[in-house]
């Protein structure tokens, strides 16, 4: 039986700006064939186990021809799979999307398609310039820029001109000069403001703003380049009032976030809230210990513990994934008393209906072993190689401790060679790290062999820190170990 084609329009950039139906859909998808104007932030959402297949199309440089772009999108479809084409912007606009249905509609294979935010509107509006205002304009016109190679752009300037509204030109770079001339010619006054803005609702985006006139030269001075919006029109002159993105406080700031895949998303989603570029690069990842006999055990004999003591979220996790996996819910915690090392762990506990008897005023494992107000035996359910320091605070008060492993961090090496080049190449790059296994995961990564005075470590605790003093790593250290605590020291720090 085929499959299905969705049509999903990726927006322009700001991954904030891919719809909530867009995600469903990619979400969802066994093969995601996607090309270059598609955000590395939202290609970092498809499913790991599709198929991913970079068409990679770019201004004059098709790595894959549309025919066989059309022919993939078919011959998937024919394998019974679920499929996703993931476009920059919005399919319809100057997208080619209908001509990719069209071989599907032919064949009879079933398809949709999911709108996306258009640069034509965003990318102004990120640079400050609404493309109607009650008092500039009536009207909006979209044009495309693209010009094939050896013939003249095919614009009638002069209706344009005549419109008196916003002119909006897509694709138009590599023209730019012959667009100002034309509608010069057409009679637009040469003072009529314009602007340029490039790589629009990305932590990258530049707005250049002149006349008419004077764009040509301007663009060509701040060597703009594709992908960009080409805007004439009086909105323009609005733009320096309205411009709130370039006022970001971490608006280009390069920000590194090393948190398992999972856990990397409300942290990278709220830097890029304040401007910054991030690069998600989970250089650890969290794996239940399954079977494992020791969890058994203590489980089964959780009556014998006064304290059950969670060092992480993942520890909350693989406590919830061994209940479940045995039929149990929360009630087969008993009498236990809970106790959490920090706020993000006491929170993954609530998900699950449960709340910390106790969280220490300093969240790390020696504050939670200092602190326990333990008089019986206590369950410590955390990472294979978890600190020392929660273990030996005990032992130092004679509290009775079963330290048992729940699951296990292991180092990945996504990119590992574009995050080398990142370290060496980029000063003052903000790497985040939010426990010494990140640290001992990006290092791995890297290399050791790696200069990493150029960057700094924006540690969550002082345990995180000192790991990555190990390795020249210069740091920066919240006040506490917390999220909020993360994001004030890296807005401190720019």
């Amino acid at each position: 039986m085929p499959g299905k084609v969705t049509l999903v329009g990726a927006g322009p950039g700001d991954p904030g700006l891919l719809t909530r139906k867009g995600l469903e859909a990619l979400q969802r998808a066994e093969v995601v064939v996607y090309d270059r104007l598609v955000s590395p932030a939202i290609l970092a959402m498809m499913p790991e186990k599709a198929e991913h297949i970079d068409v990679g199309k770019q201004a004059a440089r098709h790595p894959v021809p549309q025919d066989q772009i059309n022919q993939i999108l078919l011959d998937k479809a024919l394998e019974g799979k679920n499929v996703v084409r993931l476009k920059g912007g919005d399919p319809f606009l100057f997208g080619r999307g209908g001509e990719e249905l069209e071989l599907l509609a032919q064949h009879g294979v079933s398809f949709e398609e999911v709108p996306g935010i258009t640069s034509a509107i965003s990318a102004p509006a990120y640079g400050g310039i609404p493309v109607t205002h009650r008092d500039c304009c009536s009207s909006l016109h979209i044009v495309t820029g693209h010009q094939r190679a050896g013939k003249e752009l095919d614009i009638d300037f002069e209706a344009l001109v005549r419109t008196k509204g916003t002119l909006v030109f897509l694709m138009g770079v590599s023209a730019l000069p012959q667009i100002c001339k034309g509608l010069l010619d057409a009679g637009m006054e040469p003072d009529m403001p314009a602007a340029v803005v490039e790589r629009g609702t990305t932590p990258s985006q530049r707005r250049i703003s002149a006349t008419l006139g004077t764009l040509p030269q301007a663009a060509e001075e701040a060597k703009v380049e594709s992908p960009a919006v080409i805007v004439v029109g009086k909105v323009c002159a609005l733009a320096e009032d309205f411009d709130w993105f370039d006022k970001l406080p971490l608006k280009g700031r390069r920000v590194v976030v090393t948190r398992p895949r999972e856990r990397a998303g409300t942290l990278s989603a709220r830097l890029r809230a304040l401007g910054a570029d991030v690069w998600e690069y989970p250089c650890i990842a969290t794996l239940p210990l399954d079977p494992c006999p020791a969890v058994d055990e203590a489980m089964e004999r959780l009556c014998d513990y006064e304290w059950l003591a969670l060092t992480s979220p993942a520890g909350v996790e693989a406590l919830w994934n061994w209940l479940e996996g045995h039929g149990k819910d929360a009630r087969a915690l008993g009498a236990v008393k809970l106790a959490a090392i920090g706020p993000g762990t006491d929170r993954e506990l609530k998900k699950h209906g449960l709340k910390a008897d106790y969280v220490p005023e300093v969240y790390d494992a020696a504050h939670l072993g200092e602190g326990l107000p333990a008089t019986g035996k206590v369950l410590a359910l955390r990472a294979e190689e978890g600190s020392p320091a929660l273990t030996e605070e005990l032992a130092r008060r004679n509290i009775a401790c079963d330290d048992v492993a729940s699951y296990r961090t292991v180092y990945e090496n996504p990119r590992s060679q574009e995050l080398r080049a990142a370290v060496e190449g980029t000063d003052g790059l903000l790497v985040t790290f939010t426990s010494a296994s990140t640290v001992k995961g990006f290092v791995s990564s890297v290399g050791e062999d790696v200069n990493f005075s150029r960057m700094v470590g924006m540690c969550i605790g002082q345990q995180t820190a000192a790991e990555a003093k190990k390795f020249g790593i210069p740091v920066r250290v919240a006040r506490e170990a917390t999220m909020d605590a993360l994001v004030e020291t890296i807005l401190e720090g720019v």
